[in-house]
């Protein structure tokens, strides 16, 4: 035996006929036949005999167990020598230390048959030997790669969990790491990919390499399908809209831009965007794209409402109050299980978090109404700076719920809105209203309605692409309709701290 620079023993077959076993050997190091376990059963093959690999331990790794000598396989193992030799009792047994990437230490192949070892036998072992070594090197780095890649992955997700909660700072050290200057920016984008669960980590990866790792690629914790997309810069939409066009199954929504503080607002707007984007021939939409009743409401007007609503929560301290608002902004947008899953907390943490809103806003999250204005005052919460405050908090008659609805612009809005709905001969919006009014029960609106209650979901289906909303899952499309139903009368409005007399929307406010 003669050493190599690269490590492995390299002994050359002269005068041997028989060849075709190396060629076997060799099939063994296709991509399609990369099993160690099956090289040991083949060599037991090869040479008629027994054949099995062990660890340093006496673990099993491949074949079937020969009897070996301890202190025979301590010394192979510990490398004061690289082979041995037995025979006895009928049996001819070859020992080979086998390498294995560090820290491992090394293996013990070990191969027994009734006939001596000719120079064909030999061969096989010594060769055998060199191909194991090869696919236990090649296999540690795979998994290196894979162990790589999964925190990598999971890197980028604890950075979108920070973003969701508003710690910036954290999230911007985090990414400083691995990906200067990724959240230097003020605003950026949020999209949301939708495809096949089993295609995600490639369009994952398709993520990044049309953004040019410029953008944080996140595969959703709480949806398999999806893939969550932070992109600062203004090419990455494009980048974006050009994979979905070579990817036919798949669907793009985008939220508008935001600042960072508001990357969870963002989400659900791309989630929202994401379901409109079901409806469009070129599967994508962008939020922005559509008119929302905030943005008809009087600006300030809006921010004293807004004001009102959050104030109990002003005397938490600033870290409590901003969990508080990301988490039930979130959870409001979607389940308590998704939610959780995409903070990267439990969904027992996300309920408590949310009680205890309710519980400082004085309001119940059962009922869709009180969903829909606590969702709008959340949101608007978020960008509260960029109102501008004219009115001050001493004035003496502060603003209700209903002064926002009654405008003339979000009036119109919403008779053109659930318009849309009476062409249809099922009476959808009777069967949407009492639906919403029932808490998006089925069973409570059929009984109501005197219908079965698969019905009533079949024409809550039926009005999602008349009004482009996803209405079956909670989130910012039901709520905006459940406002539209308000701002005209339809339902009866949200009860919003009930206890506190001064508060604009209760229901003892004078």
């Amino acid at each position: 035996m003669a050493g190599r620079e690269d490590g492995f023993r390299h002994t050359e077959v002269k005068g041997t006929r028989d060849v075709g076993w190396a060629q076997e050997l060799l099939d063994h190091l296709r991509p399609t036949g990369r099993d160690v376990r099956r090289v040991v059963v083949w060599l037991a093959e090869a040479v008629q005999g027994e054949a099995s690999l062990q660890d340093d331990a006496g673990a099993l790794l491949g074949g079937t167990r020969v009897p070996l000598d301890a202190d025979l396989v301590a010394d192979i193992v510990a490398g004061r020598i690289a082979s041995a030799a037995w025979e006895g009792e009928g049996r001819h047994l070859r020992i080979v230390r086998v390498e294995r990437p560090a820290p491992s230490s090394a293996g013990v192949l070990s191969v027994a048959r009734t006939s001596p070892f000719d120079r064909r036998a030999s061969d096989v072992v010594t060769h055998t030997a060199q191909v194991i070594e090869l696919l236990l090197r090649a296999h540690e780095s795979a998994a290196a790669g894979r162990r790589l890649e999964r925190a990598t992955s999971d890197l980028r997700l604890a950075i979108l969990q920070l973003l969701m909660v508003e710690d910036l700072v954290s999230a911007r050290r985090v990414a400083a790491g691995l990906w200067p200057g990724l959240l230097d920016t003020d605003t950026a984008c949020v999209y949301v990919l939708e495809g096949d669960a089993e295609e995600r980590d490639r369009i994952a990866e398709e993520c990044l390499v049309a953004t040019g790792d410029q953008a944080l690629v996140v595969r959703c914790p709480a949806m398999d399908g999806h893939v969550i997309v932070v992109t600062p810069g203004e090419a990455g939409g494009e980048a974006l809209r050009s994979l979905i066009d070579r990817n036919p199954g798949v669907f793009l929504g985008g939220s508008a831009r935001q600042s960072l503080a508001r990357t969870a607002t963002a989400y659900g707007q791309a989630v929202s965007a994401l379901a409109v984007a079901h409806f469009r021939p070129d599967k994508a939409a962008v939020y922005a794209e559509r008119t929302h009743p905030e943005r008809l409401m009087d600006p300030v007007a809006l921010r004293d409402w807004t004001a009102h609503v959050l104030h109990p929560l002003d005397t938490l301290p600033h870290h409590t109050r901003a969990e508080l608002l990301a988490t039930t902004r979130l959870g409001l947008e979607f389940t308590a299980v998704s939610a959780a899953k995409v903070l990267g907390v439990s969904r027992n943490t996300v309920r408590a978090r949310m009680e205890r809103v309710e519980g400082l806003l004085g309001t119940d999250f059962s009922h869709l109404t009180v969903r829909a204005a606590a969702h709008l005052a959340l949101n608007t919460q978020v960008g509260l700076a960029e109102i501008p405050a004219v009115r001050g908090a001493e004035e003496s008659t502060p603003t209700r719920l209903a002064d926002l609805l009654a405008g003339t612009a979000v009036r119109a809005w919403a008779h053109d809105f659930l318009g849309r709905l009476d062409s249809d001969a099922r009476d959808l919006r009777r069967t949407l209203r009492t639906w919403i009014a029932a808490g998006g029960n089925s069973e409570r609106a059929a009984q109501t309605l005197g219908m079965h209650a698969q019905t009533v979901r079949e024409h809550v289906r039926g009005a999602e692409p008349v009004l482009e909303r996803r209405l079956l899952a909670a989130g910012s499309d039901l709520y905006e309709v459940v406002l539209a139903h308000l701002v005209l009368g339809d339902l009866e409005p949200p009860v919003l701290d009930r206890e506190k007399p001064g508060h604009p929307d209760s229901p003892v406010h004078g």
